[in-house]
């Protein structure tokens, strides 16, 4: 039988809190010459400031800066598609789980053709104005309300049918489209009859004050028995959390660290759907920046983050391998140390880290990939996209 203290340690990672101090632990290791794989140049910190810095005042002149969110793909083109939505907190919340789900890395061979705006948009932007268009058209709906995710619906959606939502042809290739549509089946079975959107309710029923780290709670609770590929302890599911020998810790988890990079980038794109039904949320800032390709080439990229061997760039590496994690993690704390700095830079003393990462450092990470490798990651990571 499993024990209550294996129960209790394994649902200590289940938290950003546990993806902060695990990541610093790897950190501290790196920083003090413990790695094999990286090394890291403090002083590159401010250079890198004063980009993401300079990045968010030509994206924001009036550095209105909005959260890091998927609502922010639903904008692409300058349209706002949220007009478009019933203003109801469930139907936001049902749209935001199911969209962020289908945000894995699209491939560069992939567009698609909005017909009520004759626009084409590719990557991030693509997916989830395909996403919207497919959730306003009812496609995620078992009944006459189009504005609504059903576990019915969802159980039932296959690779042919989400490649007719997403215009998938044999000259507009969608990586990874099988393993969207499975993901979507998972979680169908999981929510054993619910809508995602129940989270809303469950949250707001003894109060309109919620703890951001309350939502990513219970979304880590809702998408644990989904995912694809990812973490056990001894049968309980931990996701994005792997293995390195500096993580720490005590008891069954030492040298696990969590990441929960996808809950993490769905609680962020959850704030804004809770602000608007008015709801005050508190602890924005315990969530972590986010440990994928674009915050962590802008570390690359500006030479806080070097190569030990840089050769090791050009190879493929599991996503469970000691050195991605050890990126992920280094990428975690830096950005953590990076958001003093930006916050002085602009003059914004209390924006929150969602801002910076808006505004921020994943644009500027993106801006640099384009710039250094044609938008491609700084190096290939083997995942089924359901972490990145």
């Amino acid at each position: 039988m499993r024990s209550a203290v294996l129960d209790s340690c394994a649902s200590s990672l289940l938290s950003a809190a546990a993806v902060r101090e695990r990541s610093r632990n790897i950190a501290d290791a790196v920083i003090a010459g413990q790695s094999r794989h990286f090394r890291v140049d403090r002083a590159r910190l401010d250079e890198a400031a004063s980009l993401v810095a300079r990045v968010t005042r030509e994206r924001y002149p009036d550095l209105a800066i909005p959260y890091h969110s998927r609502w922010r793909h639903f904008e692409a083109g300058g349209v706002d598609r949220r007009a478009l939505l019933p203003d109801d907190p469930h139907a936001h919340v049902d749209l935001t789980v199911v969209s962020v789900l289908l945000d894995a890395g699209a491939g560069p061979g992939w567009s698609y053709f909005e017909e009520a705006t004759g626009k084409r948009f590719t990557r991030s932007e693509g997916l989830g104005v395909a996403s919207f268009r497919a959730f306003a058209d009812g496609a995620f709906s078992a009944g006459a309300d189009p504005f609504r995710v059903d576990a019915e619906r969802l159980a039932d959606i296959d690779e042919a049918t989400l490649g007719a939502l997403f215009e998938v042809r044999d000259d507009n290739p969608l990586v990874g489209l099988g393993g969207r549509a499975a993901l979507l089946r998972r979680l169908g079975e999981a929510l054993d009859g619910a809508r995602p959107s129940g989270l809303y309710g469950r949250l707001t029923a003894q109060s309109r004050s919620v703890s951001v780290t309350a939502i990513l709670r219970e979304l880590l609770d809702m998408l644990g028995p989904i995912w694809l590929t990812g973490s056990t302890l001894d049968g309980i599911a931990l996701g994005d959390a792997w293995q390195h020998p500096h993580a720490s810790g005590d008891g069954p988890t030492r040298g696990w660290v969590p990441f929960h990079k996808l809950s993490q980038w769905m609680t962020y794109s959850m704030l804004e759907p809770f602000e608007w039904a008015g709801v005050t949320l508190t602890d924005r800032d315990a969530l972590t920046g986010l440990p994928e390709y674009r915050n962590g080439g802008l570390l690359l990229d500006t030479g806080v983050i070097a190569w030990r061997n840089p050769a090791d760039a050009a190879a493929a590496w599991d996503v469970g391998s000691e050195l991605v994690v050890e990126w992920r993690a280094l990428t975690v704390s830096l950005v953590d140390e990076l958001a003093p700095r930006v916050r002085a830079l602009l003059g914004k003393p209390d924006l929150p880290l969602a801002c910076i990462l808006e505004g921020g450092t994943w644009a500027a990470g993106r801006a640099l990939a384009a710039e250094k490798r044609n938008g491609n990651p700084p190096f290939a990571v083997n995942s089924d996209g359901t972490v990145f």
